[in-house]
């Protein structure tokens, strides 16, 4: 009964904490980034403070997702320090409670936060950049100051015996729509025959709908023609696949995205190390609250020095920094996505659990 109540109590200090923790930290972020976003296009058309509220808004959630396993780290730490300055933990321990017993509601929290943000966090980030993508897609091209898109298409068609390359600055509706679009047509030697640049390669039923195109032939002087098409084999669906960027993909829809990109013959090594990335979070949390449990439990009572606790705060930032890099690994199939996720994660519950049997039990 006594360890039950104590678990509630500590289960809820823990909530509190990540709750006021979790406040502050999108107050931040939010003050951050909507500073950022008036520096950078406040001189756009379309342009407004409240939309710029908006477009902040929309991206809060998905900084925020990126910061949640360091924010664990600090909840923990805090926590478990404070409890011991009250000597609350002091008291737990003089009654016969194991530190196996009263840490279990921090790692109970830490599960449920993970479950939290998995399940409900991003895909709120992901329709949220979707959306803020578009906003800032639309206030650029009124302003006629078109962004370069960091993911730039660059397809390769075979239709009709006609091989050709599709390149574009950047696109709109998941693809179906280029902007700035260069075609390359080539012969069966591979020598260019035609050079076509448009101003949108809008994707239709067997075709593509090319606007304002200048088209050059070796030899000849360049013309100009208002619209024309461009005969291809793709869909929709293919380029809704190839282009899907991971963090704009919500969990739900991971799995269905996988797939299709694979019936495409599409690599989906990126979307894979994100579903294993989001479904390890939960428990990546709770390693990282070990983590915290091993610095923070004996620091009133044996007075150990500032060093200890900068020691695990380092030391969660660099399992953070480890994961991450280890994803960038998994992204681009150099390791196998479900390796480069787990492992890291694995390896640190272990550690964090070791040494706390080491310190608690010997």
């Amino acid at each position: 009964m006594i360890a039950n109540t104590l678990s509630r109590y500590f289960f809820r200090r823990y909530v509190s904490t990540a709750g006021w923790f979790f406040l502050g930290v999108c107050g931040i972020i939010f003050l951050a980034d909507f500073s950022e976003t008036s520096r950078r296009l406040s001189g756009l058309e379309g342009y407004s403070v409240p939309a710029a509220l908006l477009f902040t808004a929309m991206r809060t959630p998905l900084i925020f997702q990126q910061t949640i396993p360091t924010l664990t780290l600090f909840v923990g730490m805090t926590s478990l320090i404070a409890l011991n300055r009250r000597y609350e933990l002091v008291v737990t321990r003089a009654a016969g409670i194991s530190v196996w017993q009263f840490i279990t509601p921090f790692a109970a929290g830490a599960l449920l936060i993970g479950l939290f943000a998995m399940l409900v966090v991003n895909p709120v980030a992901a329709w949220g950049q979707r959306e803020s993508l578009s906003m800032e897609a639309s206030w650029r091209e009124a302003s006629g100051r078109a962004r370069k898109s960091e993911f730039l298409p660059w397809i390769r068609q075979i239709s009709g015996g006609k091989d050709t390359i599709i390149g574009a600055k950047n696109y709109r509706e998941d693809g179906a729509e280029l902007l700035d679009v260069v075609i390359f047509h080539f012969d069966e030697e591979g020598r260019v025959t035609l050079r076509q640049d448009a101003a949108t390669a809008k994707l239709e039923d067997g075709y593509w709908m090319l606007t304002d195109v200048q088209e050059i032939r070796p030899g000849e002087i360049p013309s100009r023609v208002e619209s024309t098409r461009l005969n291809t084999n793709l869909r929709q669906d293919y380029l809704k696949e190839s282009l899907s960027q991971p963090e704009t993909v919500a969990f739900y829809d991971l799995l269905r995205k996988i797939d299709v990109g694979r019936s495409f013959g599409i690599s989906t090594k990126a979307l894979e190390t994100q579903f294993h990335s989001l479904l390890s979070l939960p428990v990546l949390l709770v390693a990282m609250t070990l983590i915290a449990a091993t610095v923070s439990l004996k620091f009133s009572r044996f007075a150990q020095s500032r060093s200890v606790i900068l020691g695990g705060i380092v030391s969660g930032f660099v399992l953070y920094v480890v994961t991450v890099l280890v994803k960038a690994f998994g992204s681009s199939g150099a390791v196998p996505p479900f390796v480069a996720v787990w492992v890291p994660v694995i390896v640190a519950t272990a550690l964090g659990a070791t040494i706390l049997l080491h310190q608690e039990d010997g």
